[in-house]
């Protein structure tokens, strides 16, 4: 099984694209389509009729973003990293390659 570097609740930056240099959380991850769901980020705007659940109208909601166009940020300095992957204490975890600093608090056990 190999580790998805970004994950839900991961706090990534859009690196290109309509909506560049918004950062925000990540809230759903589809690893089959390579895209991936931002809190705030590529909002669409979807005409809904009414039924018995909901009143319909216009509503926003954010679409999905394909992976590569997102970065993950670096929680030392609020920068974009890449993520390099280490085993530390016979765990394997997340590692920001900018400062070296643990990304993740979900540990893998081997």
């Amino acid at each position: 099984m190999m580790s998805a570097r970004i994950r839900k609740g991961d706090w990534v930056i859009v690196i290109t694209g309509r909506d560049r240099g918004k950062m925000g959380k990540v809230l759903r991850v589809m690893p089959s389509d390579n895209r991936l769901v931002i809190e705030g980020v590529n909002i669409i705007k979807r005409h809904t009729r009414p039924n018995q659940n909901s009143p319909g109208g216009i509503i926003e909601r954010e679409a999905a973003i394909d992976i590569s166009n997102v970065m993950h940020i670096d929680p030392a300095s609020n920068k974009s990293t890449r993520i390099r992957f280490e085993e530390r204490d016979g765990n394997k975890v997340r590692v920001a390659k900018r400062s070296g600093q643990l990304i993740s608090t979900h540990l893998v056990v081997r």
